[in-house]
């Protein structure tokens, strides 16, 4: 099988996956879904890996479902389908950054509201482009629908249209987006900022993001706080902790101990 896929562990704890396939635009084959799905699964799995980027090669960084193999890479075919890539990349413990230096449309955009951080070029453009093929962004919706607003949702996913980075910014899709040729340097301050966290604490404030915490309703809020106060105080009383506070106390950089995640 042609590598799709390429992965690199960088000196900082940073792993970087990109989608590697630009001849066909970096498209959602079932082949590039399966070696997604392992290089995420080694970057997880990786003690030395911090923090991952999530990238592509060629000037689209991803351009939807297969279209051409589509009778053979959908998930009922077996195999790895996008629902098991995007479940992965929003349960993985250690932070994920895209980096978006072109077009992406459909399920590309799924793989982007999926990390935790998105980054954007600014000549970088984006479509919810299922309606214009007659099939609907129904995996995708659900991990794009709780970044944005419904309005824009209303009408980016009902007429296909062709936005810009602003807009997936204001939308609620991105982070941020910058001019190309600062692109790197911001995908690169976020992560040595990323790489500074304790890995337990990381993994811990994700599992908050998407939590209880961040949908309750005022009557469930006084028992929730009463859970939150007990796991501030496991974490504070973890080794993690301990070196964390020590390194502040000393003027140092910390010493994380070692952690392991079961991730598959």
């Amino acid at each position: 099988m042609d590598p799709l896929i390429t992965y690199d562990v960088g000196a900082d704890g940073v792993a970087t996956v990109t989608l590697d396939s630009p001849h066909n635009r970096n498209a959602l084959s079932r082949a590039l879904l399966a070696q997604l799905h392992g290089a995420l699964a080694d970057a997880c799995a990786d003690a030395r890996v911090r923090a991952i980027v999530l990238t592509a090669a060629g000037p689209v960084f991803c351009s939807g479902a297969d279209l051409k193999g589509r009778d053979r890479d959908t998930p009922q075919a077996g195999g790895i389908g996008l629902a098991d890539v995007l479940r992965q990349l929003t349960g993985c413990p250690k932070p994920l950054v895209a980096r978006v230096a072109g077009r992406a449309r459909a399920g590309g955009l799924g793989l982007i509201a999926a990390c935790d951080l998105a980054v954007a070029a600014d000549s970088a453009d984006f479509a919810f482009s299922e309606v214009r093929i007659g099939v609907v962004p129904a995996v995708i919706s659900a991990v794009c629908l709780p970044l944005m607003d419904r309005r824009s949702a209303q009408e980016l996913l009902l007429t296909g249209a062709v936005f810009d980075a602003a807009r997936a910014v204001r939308c609620g899709l991105l982070t941020t987006s910058v001019p190309d040729d600062a692109l790197d340097a911001t995908v690169t301050s976020f992560t040595e900022q990323l790489v500074r966290g304790g890995p337990a604490a990381l993994a811990g404030t994700k599992a908050l993001l998407d939590g209880p915490a961040a949908h309750t309703t005022a009557d469930g809020r006084a028992a929730l706080m009463a859970e939150l106060q007990e796991l501030s105080r496991t974490y504070f009383a973890s080794a993690e902790a301990r070196e964390g506070t020590a390194a502040f106390r000393e003027r140092r950089s910390p010493v994380w101990p070692a952690t392991t995640t079961d991730w598959s």
